[in-house]
């Protein structure tokens, strides 16, 4: 099936921001306003805690994708080197992982538009990001990673700017007349006026927040030297990612008590049009408006990226294999976006509601998804035996750090059983795996 193989197109910057853009999006711009109320001035530790447990998944895919950079990526590591099932559920529920993730962007940019346009219908604003993702999906891959490219500059040097004016403000007083100082992380409350079992629950927004930084292993399959990018993007990556939630947090909570942050908008929007600067509010609701963008284009690349790898297993419909003459996936792109258009439908009819029961069944999908990386990391030192001195890129603390992140995301999804807002999606998660095991079955009897 050579014919069907994707294209080497994406170089070294656009990997990078592809993760970028995938990790930085609704997570950060909208959720983390539900993340300061559970936790306070702590958020940023948080923050800082949740992505080192998401540095050990993506150190470990790097691992398997530096030695096997393939399409698929963890979905054919878990059927290599853990088992026929274990890639059937792994590249299965990573789609509906990301079905669910641009779900999320679908039905939050309406709030955002809101801003400026209270009286638009938030469905028709999800419509419109609908179709134009799937427009540029539908494009040549290199395409796909210049846009993506600049649509992550953009929002990343954001985010560096509202850090620096931020730290501006807090020491120097720029904008304000005099230093804000420190006092907001102490008043109200405390550092952590809600204690540890407040940190506890804030994890699990938390959780969901970091989603998409693994997409780097995705994107080994049409990477040009993917022995090369790879490591060195994962390298940068994290440090990149935890400066801008940890940076922008200690921002957000400094110059504003964390107690009169509300949950009906952007805190970054709505903390700086609080203070008086109603011109960096506008601003910064664009630059809002940009991560929604970025973080649906790169999910629905990545999904569909996955589903071809599944049809060239035979774990998914031939005809989901299919590429368009620039290399695209193009018959994946456009199953996978027939659900994801179920996000504008129930936006029309629950508009609000809708954010909070697709985040919770997008996190727990997430936890499915890394605690199978962790694992099949496990399983491929097992396979391939003393071919392990030869691998240029490992996976550090082996196997410590696996069953620490194993642990930490079991812990996570016991958490969620516990909030109300959340425990739907953990009763759910049951059906999810059942239906995917029938699935499997259907499939075996097929093509045995």
């Amino acid at each position: 099936m050579e014919k069907n193989n994707l294209q080497r197109g994406l170089k070294e910057r656009h990997i990078q921001m592809i993760a970028l853009g995938c990790a930085i999006g609704t997570g950060l711009f909208y959720g983390s306003a539900s993340t300061i109320q559970l936790v306070g001035p702590a958020v940023m530790i948080s923050y800082l805690i949740g992505g080192i447990f998401i540095y050990f998944v993506v150190r470990a895919l790097g691992e398997m994708s530096v030695d096997n950079p393939v399409s698929g990526s963890f979905s054919t590591y878990a059927y290599d080197y853990w088992g026929d099932f274990a890639g059937f559920l792994s590249g299965w529920n990573y789609w509906f992982n990301y079905v669910a993730v641009s779900m999320v962007e679908v039905s939050v940019i309406g709030i955002y538009m809101n801003h400026w346009f209270p009286d638009l219908p938030m469905w028709i604003s999800g419509a419109v990001l609908f179709i134009l993702v799937n427009i540029i999906n539908l494009t040549n891959v290199r395409s796909f990673g210049e846009i993506e490219f600049w649509g992550a500059i953009i929002k990343v040097a954001a985010i560096v700017l509202m850090i620096i004016f931020g730290v501006l403000m807090i020491f120097f007083g720029v904008g304000v007349g005099a230093p804000i100082g420190l006092h907001n992380l102490f008043d109200n409350g405390g550092f952590l006026p809600k204690g540890l079992w407040g940190m506890m629950l804030s994890f699990v927004v938390v959780t969901f927040s970091f989603g998409g930084t693994e997409l780097i292993g995705i994107t080994a399959g049409e990477a040009e030297t993917p022995k090369k990018t790879i490591p060195k993007a994962i390298n940068l990556i994290i440090g990149r990612i935890l400066l801008f939630y940890v940076g922008s947090m200690f921002v957000l909570v400094t110059i504003y008590p964390w107690d009169k942050v509300g949950l009906n908008g952007s805190p970054f929007v709505e903390i700086f049009s609080a203070i008086g600067f109603p011109a960096a509010a506008s601003v910064l609701n664009i630059i809002v408006l940009t991560g929604v963008f970025s973080a649906y284009n790169s999910c629905l690349y990545s999904n569909a990226r996955m589903l071809h790898g599944l049809a060239i297993q035979h774990n998914a419909p031939a005809f989901l294999g299919k590429l368009s003459r620039n290399g695209v996936p193009w018959t994946a792109v456009l199953f996978s976006s027939f659900f994801v258009g179920i996000a504008v439908v129930i936006t029309y009819f629950a508009p609000k509601e809708v954010f909070n029961y697709v985040m919770s069944i997008a996190t727990i999908a997430a936890l499915i998804n890394w605690i199978m990386i962790l694992y099949t990391q496990i399983k491929f030192r097992q396979k391939i035996g003393s071919r392990v001195n030869d691998l240029s890129y490992k996976m550090p603390l082996f196997p410590w750090l696996n069953y620490a992140g194993i642990i930490y995301f079991l812990a996570i999804g016991i958490t969620m059983a516990i909030m109300p807002d959340y425990r739907l999606a953990v009763y759910l998660c049951p059906i999810w795996l059942l239906i995917i095991y029938i699935g499997y079955k259907i499939k075996k009897v097929r093509t045995s």
